[in-house]
């Protein structure tokens, strides 16, 4: 079906056949496209931002902003419509987009500047700056931005203060400028009597000035006025005479014209003559010229002819030996073509019978491997998915464990560990230092044996002061 979009709409195509999207002012709606509306009228945005300058001092700044798509560029118009078009441009996911963005750049800028420069006005010529790129990457264009009255944030009345001061300087300087009028009044007073007898004796004498200057240049005019006469009847009779000469020579000229068109009518008719009869004499040789041509191209033409035969003769002749050969090495061809297609066969058989025990090769291998997967998954399944369990069970029956006592066994087959056993007198339980003694004297009886274990397993040797280790 046929659609068409309104003045301030675009209709959005997606579906079969369209990679992204499709927008266009009217458009055919093929099966297996959808359509929608995209109104690209501008919406205002009003919003209040509390801000703080880089003073430190607080302030409200209630703002509209008039924001819609960019419908003089193709890139935004399709951003526009992926990004904010499926979305209400009133709603608030919209609403809060745009003013997140606004409110952010705002008060950035607000902090880095002073509160005349906000009040001067370069708060919103940066804030242009700032927020359009942002809004550039879904399409949208500040058509307007208004800034209103710069309000008090609760608490602080800085600008409360700053009009009160305002009024006070305006009261004062309204007193000053009384005193200063009245002043004014009682001189200007003055000065105006004294400036109007001034005025009348200038008035008098420059209007005996200009009287006299128009006199002299009443007489000045008329002394013009007739030199201006004289020098126009001087022109006039100059160009009467001139006109006199051109006359003349035009008379002349006029004669000398007519007596050169009757010579050169008389040289004409001379020498159209003589062309007249060149071309005569041209046509009575171009005839004999003819004659001539016609005679030889006959002969020409015969003996042409007769060339023509016998070398179209000597060609059949050699086209068909040529044609014997061609065909005779076809022939030759062919037997030879068919011998190849022979071997080549006879190599495909062999090399499909290989590639034939390859497959079954590899389809036994990949049968071994799903049974042996079907195995582990089924003995799992039976440990109730017990990885320890499966796993010793795994090692008992491929005979792990007795490979390991096989080869521990083997690790200390061979070895001859000494072990000595030392038995120590004891006292029976004597009390007194009688018994402390003889603890002490235990010690003492069981270091030689140590030492000799010691030596036996490291071959080191005590100090010398502690005593000395003898064979046995």
């Amino acid at each position: 079906m046929y659609k068409i979009a309104n003045a301030s709409e675009y209709l959005v195509i997606t579906g079969c056949g369209i990679d992204d999207i499709k927008i266009a002012k009217k458009a055919w709606v093929l099966p297996g496209q959808s359509y929608s509306v995209l109104d690209i009228s501008p919406v205002n945005y009003t919003f209040e931002v509390q801000a703080m300058s880089s003073e430190k001092l607080p302030f409200i700044l209630p703002a509209v902003f008039t924001i819609g798509p960019r419908s003089d560029d193709d890139e935004s118009l399709h951003k526009y419509a992926k990004l904010i078009a499926p979305h209400d441009k009133l709603s608030n996911h919209v609403k809060e987009l745009v003013m997140g963005i606004i409110k952010g750049e705002t008060r950035t800028l607000a902090a880095s500047m002073t509160m005349k420069k906000i009040l001067q006005g370069h708060l919103k010529q940066e804030m242009l700056k700032k927020v359009q790129p942002e809004l550039n990457q879904f399409g949208l264009w500040i058509y307007n931005a208004n800034y209103k009255q710069l309000a008090d944030v609760p608490g602080h009345e800085y600008f409360t203060y700053l009009g009160q001061k305002a009024q006070m300087e305006a009261t004062s300087q309204a007193t000053v400028d009384v005193a200063e009028a009245k002043m004014k009044g009682d001189v200007g007073s003055k000065l105006r009597e004294g400036q109007t007898l001034q005025n009348a004796a200038k008035i008098d004498s420059e209007t005996k000035i200009i009287a006299t200057q128009m006199q002299g240049q009443r007489k000045k005019e008329e002394i013009k006025v007739m030199t201006e006469v004289k020098m126009f009847e001087n022109e006039r009779e100059a160009e009467v005479t001139e006109a006199k000469v051109a006359l003349a020579m035009k008379k002349a000229k006029w004669a000398k014209d007519s007596q050169v068109a009757e010579l050169e009518a008389s040289k004409a008719v001379a020498l159209r003559e003589a062309e007249l009869q060149k071309e005569v004499e041209i046509m009575n040789m171009l005839t004999q010229t003819e004659k001539i041509k016609a005679e030889f191209f006959s002969k020409a033409s015969v003996e042409y002819e007769t060339k023509v035969q016998e070398a179209k003769w000597e060609l059949y002749k050699k086209q068909k030996a040529a044609d014997a050969s061609l065909y005779e090495r076809e022939k030759e061809a062919e037997a030879q073509k068919v011998t190849a297609e022979a071997a080549l066969y006879s190599r495909q058989k062999v090399a499909d019978g290989d590639l034939y025990a390859k497959q079954k090769e590899a389809e036994g291998l990949v049968a071994l491997a799903q049974a042996q997967g079907t195995r582990i998954r089924t003995l799992l399944d039976a440990f109730g998915g017990n990885y320890t369990a499966f796993r010793d069970y795994l090692m008992i029956d491929g005979g792990m464990y007795q490979e390991i006592a096989k080869i521990n066994g083997e690790a200390v087959k061979g070895l001859q560990p000494k072990i000595s056993i030392w038995a120590g007198a004891s006292g029976g339980g004597q009390g007194g230092d009688g018994g402390a003694m003889q603890e002490v004297a235990g010690v003492y009886k069981m270091l030689p044996p140590m030492y000799n274990t010691v030596h036996d397993q490291t071959r080191m040797l005590p100090p010398t002061w502690m005593g000395e280790i003898t064979e046995p």
